[in-house]
């Protein structure tokens, strides 16, 4: 394969088992960047360092306690240290924490799941991923990204799918194609990969 050759897997199919080594590699490496970039570990405790900070901004913010969720909506921004996400809407579900009885999202409840809808772009490092919506359950350490070319890339090299899922826990990563549209993949083999 020449430099810049384009990569078409069959659709539905399974990525990791198609590719070789340095292009798995590459992926491995781009799920755990993208996820850690996604959710913060929010087991450290408050103000354990600067850099652990989420700092959201949006046009409007509707928050729920009933329901346990908070929905922020309109030009909404993620910040986490040198990580950015940005989206239409961001909505973060979360559970109370035993003895918490004040509601609302602070350091006494737990993010069970965030749910990023519209114009998703999350950036971090060299890595850039993008798609139409973007769930992450916290507790299985899985993130989905789906919509018509979802998208994650670094320094030339992509993979893109309608649907691209990818699992911490196990080290596994999916993407799958659409009625329309194959899976497709551009790599460099040869390069140095994520830095």
């Amino acid at each position: 394969m020449a430099k810049g050759d384009v990569l078409k897997l069959p659709r539905n199919k399974i990525l990791s088992t198609a590719l070789p080594i340095g292009a798995k590699i590459f992926l491995w490496a781009v799920v755990f960047m993208t996820v850690t970039a996604f959710a913060a570990d929010t087991s450290l405790p408050p103000n354990s360092n600067q850099n652990n900070k989420i700092h959201i901004t949006a046009d409007r913010l509707i928050a729920d306690s009933e329901t346990k969720n908070v929905e922020f909506i309109g030009n909404v921004r993620v910040t986490q240290g040198t990580s950015v996400i940005t989206a239409d809407r961001v909505r973060i579900f979360y559970h109370q924490i035993s003895g918490n009885k004040t509601g609302g999202l602070d350091g006494e409840n737990s993010i069970e799941k965030i749910i990023a809808n519209g114009n998703i772009k999350i950036r971090f490092k060299n890595i850039l991923a993008v798609s139409e919506q973007a769930v992450y359950i916290l507790d299985t350490k899985v993130l989905v990204l789906t919509g018509p070319d979802s998208k994650i890339s670094s320094k030339g090299n992509s993979v893109t799918g309608e649907k691209i899922t990818l699992n911490r826990a196990n080290e596994r990563i999916t993407v799958e194609g659409g009625n329309q549209k194959r899976v497709e993949a551009i790599l460099y083999p040869g390069e140095k990969g994520i830095q």
